[in-house]
């Protein structure tokens, strides 16, 4: 595909999702990038693994910014686990720790599934 194409056709993407989709292609993305810093971690690859762990605080950062935390119960605790994570994410850069990259991958993939599991019981109850 051509990269014109490509970078057309996910900013339509991005363009036309809704607030519910565009929070779980975070979310995704935030897992591809942890998996990427583990596996250069794990191969040495200092660099690489720097350069995904910063884009994941960057992720978790945007998600910490974008949440309103007084608007619902949960929101607090919520915002603890975005603080959390981001915490982890650059302990895991600075140690270069595969250990704490893995955790942190965890963190992020129950988030996400969580997310996931309210985007899809909101889409129920709208249908």
């Amino acid at each position: 595909m051509n990269p014109n194409a490509r970078a057309a056709y996910l900013d339509a993407s991005i363009a036309t999702a809704s607030p519910a989709r565009l929070l779980i292609m975070l979310f995704d993305r935030l897992q591809l990038d942890i998996g990427r810093a583990l596996e250069a971690q794990e191969s040495g690859d200092h660099q690489a693994a720097h350069n995904q762990l910063l884009h994941a605080q960057a992720i978790v950062m945007e998600l910490r910014v974008s949440l309103k935390p007084e608007l619902f119960d949960g929101g607090p605790a919520l915002a603890g686990l975005y603080d959390f994570l981001h915490d982890q994410l650059i302990q895991a850069n600075i140690r270069r720790d595969p250990a704490v990259t893995r955790e942190c991958q965890m963190l992020a993939g129950q988030l996400g599934d969580t997310w996931r599991e309210a985007a899809m019981q909101l889409a129920v109850r709208a249908s």
